[in-house]
């Protein structure tokens, strides 16, 4: 039923993570405020569409309960007949070709995102150490792919997943939390990416994402509290105590 559609949009949340990682390389961009919202709008419009085609090919192929396995395109073929046989070995290389690059996508935005907070003190200087000729964050992004090594080892995908979609969908309610509070507090922070209508689309961005969350199961938001716990935990003992003033509190500062 509808609840069962409800929480399957919290479920797969993780697949729309790719947009994400596009606003992680602004740092990296030319021309940021141009190229990155087309990227963010452009790949999302892109994906939504290539899903909803990709589903609506599995489902006429084979029933959708069928589907719920860790190879379900390849199932979906097998389901098509011998005629569509010649298929499965080009799908399968396709499938680990696909999931490689998503791998290493992810890793470019976590580690950026790890390089921009130890560069404002929340994390030890590790993961803001560029490399001498690459000029990219090295040491991070090899500690980020270990870490996700270990993760991806020892934890099912299914557990994975849904952590992953709850923690994001978390993070994206405490960003229109943050932008409005920021909007409040700070009116006069300088800005390159200014939300339009945020009073309209930061309210509407928090329904939705606590909406998807409603409906996940009750393991994930415990999986969620431990999460958060150990996180605070390291800003407390660590991120608290060297973290950096904002930019723009450093700017109000009077000289010295």
């Amino acid at each position: 039923g509808w609840s069962g559609v409800f929480r399957a949009t919290g479920v797969i949340f993780f697949a729309y993570i790719g947009f994400d990682a596009v606003s992680v390389a602004a740092q990296e961009a030319r021309n940021p405020q141009r190229d990155i919202p087309i990227g963010i709008l452009g790949s999302l419009i892109i994906c939504t569409v290539l899903y909803i085609l990709m589903s609506l090919v599995m489902t006429g192929l084979a029933p959708y309960a069928s589907l719920n396995v860790p190879h379900p395109v390849f199932v979906a073929i097998e389901s098509g007949g011998p005629q569509l046989a010649w298929l499965g070995v080009i799908v399968n290389v396709g499938a680990v070709v696909g999931l490689a690059s998503v791998v290493l996508v992810l890793l470019l935005g976590q580690s950026r995102i790890f390089y921009a907070m130890s560069r404002d003190g929340l994390i030890p200087p590790i993961y803001s150490k560029v490399h001498k000729n690459f000029r990219t964050p090295w040491l991070g992004t090899m500690v980020t792919g270990v870490i996700a090594a270990i993760l991806a080892g020892i934890f099912p995908l299914s557990i994975l997943g849904e952590l992953v979609s709850i923690g994001t969908l978390a993070a994206f309610v405490i960003v229109c939390v943050g932008i409005m509070v920021l909007r409040v507090k700070e009116p006069d922070a300088h800005r390159p990416f200014r939300t339009p209508a945020v009073w309209i689309v930061a309210p509407l961005g928090i329904a939705m994402c606590l909406f998807m969350m409603a409906f996940l199961p009750f393991d994930t938001w415990l999986r969620l509290v431990i999460w958060t716990i150990i996180g605070l935990g390291i800003y407390f003992t660590y991120g608290a105590r060297h973290a950096k003033a904002p930019t723009w509190s450093l700017a109000r500062q009077p000289a010295e």
